[in-house]
């Protein structure tokens, strides 16, 4: 059984292919990457590494060739090639491989979703079923990794500033790749993982970080536009700003307020508690 998984560099990929190495073997495990120098830097030595690209369709349909099963990861948004595109590319030559089954790093409730950062989840879902590969949307929510911002002005003792209102369902990024690689190898898999931490707000996250550092800091709601011009003032210029004000928005309209236990269930255990996850990521950064 040869398992593949596609953006192998990343930090996803990175610790989906370590925690399939554990099950799997080392001669049943294929890294595709972009970059295959970077991939022998930073991947565990004796694994098979192809050079596969989502911008380019024969790249893709050469990295998969005899993968039986694949996690593929999604690409980032923002590139020359559309995200939509290099999906579409890298479902066409999984269907020309004849891949067995394939587990997708979707979003949230992708279906029904009315953010703007589900579109192109929905349209590579459906693209999947339309091949009539077997398959599971694993649907992950936020990691707890995209309030860094937040976390660091906690950890300096300065205001912890946040502009959305509503819940996330944090977690930290490595426990949504265990996953993800432990789904790969089930029998008997569902077609969709709600995977998520607990729903908690800023608030929440705010005294999850006080506990966390010691610190006796003020969490701070502002308006978008304050939380844009503040990143600003640090340095940033108004086009980075306003992509990082945007990273609250699905908080803001409600995609990310899920209950769903999925995601413990397929890790055998409970997740890494608020306070202990935010050390985790500050002891690293």
């Amino acid at each position: 059984m040869n398992y593949a998984i596609t953006a192998a560099t990343g930090n996803f990929g990175q610790t989906a292919v370590q925690e399939l190495l554990k099950s799997a073997g080392s001669d049943n495990v294929i890294a595709i990457a972009r970059n295959v120098e970077k991939a022998k830097k930073l991947l565990p030595q004796g694994i098979e590494i192809r050079q596969g690209d989502y911008a380019d369709e024969a790249s893709m349909e050469k990295a998969l060739q005899s993968v039986d099963r694949l996690l593929f990861i999604s690409s980032q948004p923002g590139g020359k090639v559309t995200r939509a595109a290099q999906h579409q590319n890298v479902v066409k030559a999984l269907a020309a491989n004849k891949v067995s089954f394939v587990a997708y790093t979707s979003f949230p409730n992708a279906q029904t979703s009315t953010s703007a950062l589900a579109d192109d989840h929905k349209l590579t879902e459906n693209a999947i079923k339309e091949t009539g590969v077997a398959h599971a949307f694993l649907r992950n929510n936020w990691y707890l990794e995209n309030e860094i911002g937040f976390l660091k002005s906690g950890a300096a003792n300065q205001y912890a500033t946040y502009w959305a209102n509503g819940n996330a369902g944090w977690a930290l990024e490595r426990e949504f790749a265990t996953a993800a690689a432990k789904v790969l190898t089930l029998s008997d898999p569902k077609e969709v993982y709600e995977f998520a931490g607990s729903a908690r707000s800023y608030e929440d996250l705010g005294a999850a970080l006080k506990q966390a550092t010691g610190n006796d800091f003020e969490v701070k709601q502002v308006t978008a536009k304050e939380y844009q011009a503040g990143l600003e003032k640090t340095g940033l210029d108004s086009n980075m700003a306003a992509l990082f004000t945007s990273f609250q928005e699905p908080i803001n309209d409600g995609s990310l307020n899920e209950n769903s236990n999925d995601l413990e269930t397929v890790l055998g255990h409970e997740l890494t508690n608020l306070p202990d996850a935010i050390n985790e990521i500050l002891n690293r950064n």
